[in-house]
Order: structure tokens, then C-alpha cells, then sequence
């Protein structure tokens, strides 16, 4: 049986490319409905204890509501790459992340608070 290729791969080259220069995280999920790998190009904030910070900018990302189905992922970054389990952020430490993210990357950010928040822990 041939392997399923994760979907986004080639539909993102552009987020691949950033997730290679450690820009963004590249996050391969399991689609909540279709089971098939599925990969999105996230913001994030890294933590002193190796996690991740991440938000979505919308209630509605198929990558976040992956992840509240299945918390459970592979994260690239630069020529890291781990798999992870993401935790959901209270309200508090969402605000915090969300902060942390637009002072990263400016005001490309400001959509976020929208959607969940995922502290993604290296396992």
C-alpha cells in the first residue's frame, strides 16, 4: 500500500519554505474528519522548556480544531523535527501567548485570540 503524502505539502510551498528557515512551525495533524495527515505553517513562540506556543487566528482553522480532536502532532522547525502533544491554553495564558506572537511577528498577528490557543509539549 502506497503511503498517504500529507495534503499541504505541495499546495504551501512558501510555508514550507519558512518552516525551513525557522520562521514558522510546519505542524502535521490528523484531520479530524478524513483521518489523512494534514499540514499547516503556524506562528510560534518558543519556550525556555523546548515548547511551543500557538494560536489560531480563527475558530474555524482546520489545523487548531485537528488538534482538539487529536492533540497529538509532528513539528518541523528548521531541521528539528518532533512529535508533540498540544495542551489547550486557559483564557490567561492565551492572552499571553497571543502577545507574545504579535510582538514576534507584528501586526500580521493581530487576527489572533480569534481560535484556540495550544501550548504543543515535545514528547
Amino acid at each position: 500500500m502506497t503511503p498517504k503524502v500529507p495534503r499541504a505539502s505541495s499546495r504551501d510551498p512558501v510555508g514550507e519554505q519558512l518552516a525551513g528557515w525557522g520562521v514558522v512551525a510546519r505542524i502535521e495533524t490528523r484531520g479530524r474528519i478524513s483521518g489523512d495527515p494534514a499540514i499547516a505553517a503556524v506562528g510560534f513562540v518558543e519556550e525556555p522548556d523546548g515548547s511551543l506556543l500557538v494560536a489560531a487566528g480563527d475558530p474555524d482553522a482546520d489545523w487548531a480544531r485537528n488538534l482538539e480532536a487529536e492533540p497529538r502532532a509532528r513539528v518541523t522547525i528548521e531541521d528539528r523535527i518532533f512529535d508533540a502533544v498540544a495542551e489547550p491554553l486557559d483564557r490567561r495564558a492565551a492572552a499571553a501567548a497571543v502577545v507574545s506572537l504579535i510582538l514576534k511577528y507584528g501586526t500580521p498577528a493581530e487576527r489572533l485570540g480569534r481560535g484556540s490557543a495550544y501550548r504543543l509539549r515535545p514528547r
